[in-house]
């Protein structure tokens, strides 16, 4: 995960006033960001090409068996590639501004050919409306296959409106014909103060480890605690990766 990549930029340039955790709520009356679609997907197709829409392109692509029938699986990132979603001349921020939604799609290997769809998610990867805020997946290697789970990592940061920069990190295994949160990680830094939390939590285990620190100082406190034993969420059920709340996970289930 790119967490301590993140924290180690946070503390060469804390002297910066930006990144932030919501922007300035006038940046949003200001720009008008054209709505968003997203298509229905074929339940089967021959080639990973019938799965990709027109006006859609393949951003990020993995491999690897999720759901334990040995055959290779894929999960993709898609993203529209719509040329009047990608606004100029934005006042603040980001120029061109890319407002593209994107789509996380996985795909089960069929032993009699082809693939079929298990997945396509719109509200994980939080689509670019806000131009003060980077792309959630910037500098990502996009979603990750390793031991049957599926590993999808994202960043908030961004130039004016706030102080709390950070990266997030899910990780899936399926199960009862879903994909099922069984890890979760954050790493946020405080730029106006340098002050560093992280948040792991094992829902296989019921173990969760929180520390607190300061980019300037060696050394975090870290405490233990057991979570309550509930059911699995859903990837469907965590809507905004961005916004997820792990303390309280219904509450923040809707996506952009």
């Amino acid at each position: 995960m790119r967490l301590h990549r993140l924290v180690a930029a946070v503390a060469v340039s804390l002297a910066l006033p930006f990144a932030l955790v919501r922007p300035a709520p006038v940046l949003a009356q200001e720009l008008a960001v054209p709505p968003a679609s997203w298509p229905t997907l074929p339940s089967h197709g021959a080639t990973v090409d019938d799965f990709v829409p027109r006006g859609w392109t393949v951003e990020f692509k993995a491999t690897g068996d999720l759901n334990r029938d040995g055959l290779p699986d894929l999960a993709l990132v898609l993203h529209e590639t719509d040329p009047a979603k990608v606004l100029k001349a934005v006042p603040v921020g980001l120029d061109p501004f890319d407002t593209n939604p994107r789509m996380l799609v996985v795909l089960f290997r069929n032993a009699a050919g082809g693939y079929d769809l298990a997945l396509a998610d719109h509200s994980l990867i939080r689509r670019s409306t806000e131009p003060n805020l980077d792309d959630v997946l910037e500098g990502s290697r996009g979603p990750v296959i390793r031991n049957g789970t599926l590993k999808v990592e994202m960043q908030l940061f961004a130039n004016a409106g706030g102080w709390t920069t950070g990266a997030y990190g899910f990780t899936f295994r399926w199960q009862d014909g879903h994909f099922r949160l069984i890890g979760y990680d954050a790493a946020t830094v405080q730029r106006n103060t340098g002050e560093t939390e992280g948040v792991s939590i094992n829902y296989l285990t019921f173990n969760e480890k929180i520390s607190h620190g300061r980019v300037d100082r060696d050394g975090n406190k870290v405490r233990w605690q057991t979570i309550s034993q509930r059911g699995f969420l859903s990837l469907e059920q965590i809507g905004d990766g961005i916004a997820f709340d792990p303390d309280h996970p219904m509450a923040t289930t809707r996506g952009r």
